[in-house]
């Protein structure tokens, strides 16, 4: 697993229970609380996502089987894993843990050892299938995000802007005239061409939540999140010069002696009747308009 802590979420209403658990865990992991069912579905929420959570049953107003529940039916939450920590040890309670989710029970009291090494096999399933998650999300030429990236990327993101009224900025990005390109040079230099082209403009993604993707043959993407028109414009523009200054010889371009690209750019605040899917009719209306000015340049 990577050098930063993992980050563990307990939920229990009795700060005895939630005091045991600090001392056996904060060496080790990066501990947050909640002593309430409401407070732990708005930290799972958070800008600091739990890596597993572990969850008392027995609690007022919303117990941990609803909880669970609601955690499983959020896609944005559902992969977190679930540990029910309780002294409810029948197997009509594990088995209704189980039915709504949870990956495994710990009973009370707590047993240091049995705790820390249960809590120790989820965190690396969980790592081994974010890892083989990510590989389903990547290009396999590129090496950036693939389109069913995008596409998870753009509506979760897109429902964020919506409830939080921000800006969300998209780019659609085409190679200029790139099958003459790669019907004179072949497919083989042709790869090499997307993946530079890829990698220049993953390259002015400097924000950790702004995405680059191809989004078909020659075509890439770039969502930003958060982010007003203002600075998208700046993003837009440098990607555009990013990709001139490569200088690679393009013999069949009628624009330029060199590689080109055209680019499309919207940066708006998604309504409560709007879909993704707008954005990305709106965004690529701008980047044949674009390429209808003679390519070559960024309209937004």
């Amino acid at each position: 697993m990577n050098g930063e802590k993992s980050r563990i979420l307990i939920v229990d209403d009795e700060r005895l229970n939630i005091d045991v658990l600090n001392g056996l865990l904060r060496d080790q992991y990066t501990i947050m609380v909640a002593m309430n069912g409401e407070q732990a579905l708005k930290a799972v929420r958070s800008k600091y996502r739990p890596d597993l959570i572990l969850l008392d049953i027995m609690m007022p107003e919303m117990d941990g089987y609803e909880v669970c529940r609601q955690l499983k039916a959020d896609k944005m939450t559902s992969d977190i894993p679930v540990l029910f920590v309780t002294a409810m040890d029948s197997v009509d309670d594990e088995t209704k843990g189980f039915d709504v989710g949870a990956v495994d029970y710990i009973t009370k009291p707590i047993k240091s050892t049995v705790t820390l090494a249960r809590i120790k096999t989820h965190l690396e399933l969980k790592f081994q299938r974010d890892e083989l998650s990510k590989l389903s999300m990547r290009d396999g030429l590129t090496g950036v995000a693939n389109r069913r990236r995008f596409d998870e990327y753009l509506d979760s993101e897109h429902q964020k802007a919506q409830t939080a009224q921000s800006s969300l900025s998209l780019l659609l990005i085409d190679i200029d005239f790139f099958k003459p390109y790669n019907d004179y040079h072949g497919y083989l230099i042709g790869d090499d061409v997307l993946k530079l082209v890829a990698s220049t403009i993953d390259l002015n993604m400097a924000n950790s939540d702004y995405l680059a993707a191809r989004f078909g043959s020659e075509l890439f993407t770039c969502l930003l999140p958060d982010t007003e028109y203002k600075k998208m414009v700046s993003i837009g523009n440098s990607i555009l010069e990013s990709v001139r200054a490569l200088k690679i010889p393009h013999e069949l371009s009628t624009i330029s002696d060199t590689l080109t690209v055209s680019i499309g750019g919207i940066s708006f605040v998604p309504q409560s009747y709007s879909h993704a899917e707008n954005a990305i009719a709106a965004v690529e209306e701008k980047l044949y308009h674009a390429k209808e000015l003679g390519r070559n340049q960024f309209v937004s």
